[in-house]
């Protein structure tokens, strides 16, 4: 497994912020807010602006890589498909939900302490879903953020693939090489749109959580961890910090797509795990327009251009 320094050192013309203020780069004024807590600080790679960096040199084949013809999608909206709910929720919990000792098939790399995990926890695909079934649980009271990979009933009890946990009021991240409930070993809350977000006048104000295809055996701050065998250098390491360019005619797209499009000219999208291409992650919620959100399509890799280093 490559060190943290190494797995940096071979990506040196991307971005590397840390999850810990940026010198020079400008961050919002107040943090985006869940549950009465932040959402990480407001200097949180999260958080900061990227509007105004340069284009990493090895941004136009590290696109081509993930698809130049590729459209946005959406992975979250409203209703069902298939049966099941589009998104990754989130369950908001308090000083009164059960905790509970979680079984984990990655042991070694998660966090074992008692997570607090309602009987109706909100699972990603819904309680029967085969999927990657993730649990993202938010302590208002503690203001603590739990999140769980491939959630799932053992007798009494809950086994998982994995799992982390992250005080939302810090900058502290996993330890080098570590993963999370994410691939990259990153929290997957903060890279979520919500429509709380999207229909407000400040609009999001955070990095996107996105996929794609094929990943390097690499990371880059903030990531912690890659999820792959592959050292072809243009495949883009985990972490990997891609926006919106500036020319984009946000006026073309509908209000919902067209609150995403401005995140993403703005704050951009972080590479968080291998799926399907260019996927934007979001929350399930009766409130997102399909119809709208669909149009985020029109954007294709063509209007994207990784994110340059910070010096």
């Amino acid at each position: 497994m490559l060190s943290y320094r190494t797995a940096t050192l071979v990506a040196v013309t991307l971005v590397t912020v840390t999850l810990g203020a940026v010198t020079g780069t400008p961050a919002a004024a107040a943090p985006p807010a869940i549950a009465g807590c932040p959402s990480f600080p407001a200097g949180n790679a999260w958080n900061i602006r990227v509007d105004a960096l340069p284009v990493a040199r090895a941004s136009a084949a590290l696109i081509a890589s993930i698809g130049l013809a590729r459209g946005l999608h959406a992975d979250f909206g409203s209703g069902l498909w298939e049966g099941k709910p589009i998104g990754i929720p989130v369950t908001v919990v308090g000083r009164a939900t059960p905790r509970s000792r979680v079984a984990f098939d990655y042991a070694d790399e998660s966090d074992r302490v008692a997570y607090p995990i309602p009987a109706d926890v909100r699972i990603e695909g819904g309680a029967t879903s085969t999927g990657d079934r993730h649990a993202l649980l938010v302590d208002r009271a503690a203001c603590r953020l739990y999140e769980l990979y491939a959630l799932r009933r053992a007798g009494r009890g809950w086994a998982a693939g994995s799992g982390a946990t992250w005080d939302l009021r810090s900058n502290r991240v996993r330890p080098a090489g570590w993963t999370s409930a994410d691939a990259a070993g990153l929290p997957i809350l903060p890279g979520l749109a919500r429509p709380e977000e999207a229909l407000a006048p400040g609009g999001i104000r955070h990095a996107l959580r996105f996929t794609v295809p094929a990943t390097r055996r690499a990371y880059v701050a903030p990531a912690r961890h890659y999820a792959s065998s592959s050292t072809d250098p243009v495949l883009p390491p985990m972490g990997l910090r891609v926006r919106l360019r500036a020319s984009y005619p946000l006026a073309s797209l509908p209000p919902q797509a067209r609150a995403v499009a401005l995140a993403l000219q703005r704050y951009g999208m972080i590479l968080a795990d291998n799926g399907s291409p260019w996927y934007v992650s979001g929350v399930p919620d009766a409130r997102w327009s399909n119809d709208d959100l669909h149009a985020l399509g029109r954007i294709t890799g063509a209007d994207l251009e990784v994110v340059g280093h910070t010096r």
